[in-house]
């Protein structure tokens, strides 16, 4: 009796995984990617994803640049059909705040969190020195003369960059750095780090994986410190935006050798959002092809190794009823 339950729960769980593959009712003849801008990890991983699906047997997947923002503005509009983006930045967009003030969405949810997501304060370490800015918090009492950039409004990068001074320290970054006698300019990752080497820029903050070459290529060319959080502004904007706390482990970065402090920093998952309206067939699809090319994704993207079935749904914005049967159906 035992065995033939099995084997009923079995063929039961094996026809269910078939029956999404041939239940393509509602499937577009092709889906539009948004990535994300010059210079990052998404436009090499969104090209990867591509390749994974249009090889399975999906809808034909094309891939082109797009930003955080954008990205989930334009899913709910039904302008591009998944993209990526951050997880908290879907959350503000869901209660219609910070760049979403007056425009809510509804029609955007996540398809899976993917990796964790740093932002990165990089500053140069000879400006550190003269201006005594061990941290954050240093930039926000001393007020330094300081020439700023991050990625241009609309990325993850900004928001979070605009997020962490509003929540933690109420200021318009913007409006202080240039009230300080400084300037504040938007750069892709390639310019930031040229910028910061040839000594145009003090400091360049991003967003990116927990490995980023392009931290690495600026510490190639010039000295810079890697800038710590404090856990209270932490705090404050986990509260406001559901972000986490991450830290840089000593080893990874020149700038931060085996031995040294490690540095907290505002943690987020990049994720992939998704129309709420694509059927759910197509989009447990999308997942299980995903999974199934975990390694090929992970050799064009390394963070994608972090790709796990116990973190790929968030706990505080909702997610596509595919991704839920897919990710729930996994052994963990």
């Amino acid at each position: 009796m035992m065995k033939k339950l099995l084997l009923a729960l079995l063929f039961a769980a094996t026809f269910a995984s078939c029956s999404y593959a041939q239940d393509k009712s509602g499937w577009p003849s092709q889906l539009r990617f948004m990535s994300g801008p010059p210079g990052g990890n998404w436009i090499t991983l969104g090209d990867a994803l591509c390749k994974v699906w249009n090889g399975s047997g999906l809808p034909q997947s094309s891939s082109s640049q797009g930003a955080g923002v954008s990205n989930i503005l334009n899913a709910h509009a039904r302008r591009g059909d998944l993209g990526f983006s951050v997880t908290s930045l879907l959350g503000a967009a869901l209660k219609g705040e910070a760049d979403f003030r007056g425009r809510a969405v509804s029609n955007a949810v996540i398809m899976s969190n993917l990796y964790t997501q740093y932002t990165y304060f990089i500053m140069r370490k000879d400006f550190a020195q003269v201006n005594g800015i061990k941290s954050v918090e240093d930039i926000v009492a001393r007020k330094p003369k300081m020439r700023f950039a991050t990625l241009r409004p609309g990325t993850s990068s900004e928001f979070v960059v605009k997020a962490l001074f509003d929540k933690a320290y109420g200021l318009d970054y913007r409006k202080a750095f240039q009230d300080w006698g400084g300037m504040v300019e938007y750069a892709s990752y390639e310019g930031g780090a040229d910028l910061l080497a040839e000594n145009h820029l003090d400091c360049f903050a991003f967003s990116v994986g927990k490995i980023a070459p392009v931290v690495s290529s600026i510490e190639s060319m010039i000295d810079v410190v890697i800038l710590p959080v404090s856990q209270e502004a932490l705090d404050k904007l986990s509260e406001a935006y559901g972000t986490v706390t991450l830290t840089v482990e000593p080893g990874i970065y020149k700038s931060l050798p085996e031995g040294a402090e490690p540095v907290k920093v505002v943690g987020d998952y990049t994720c992939i959002v998704i129309r709420r309206d694509l059927p759910e067939s197509l989009v447990y699809e999308l997942n299980r092809a995903m999974w199934d090319h975990k390694a090929e994704l992970a050799a064009a993207v390394s963070d994608m190794g972090e790709l796990d079935p116990d973190t790929a749904l968030p706990g505080k914005v909702p997610a596509h009823e595919g991704s839920v049967k897919f990710w729930s159906s996994i052994d963990k």
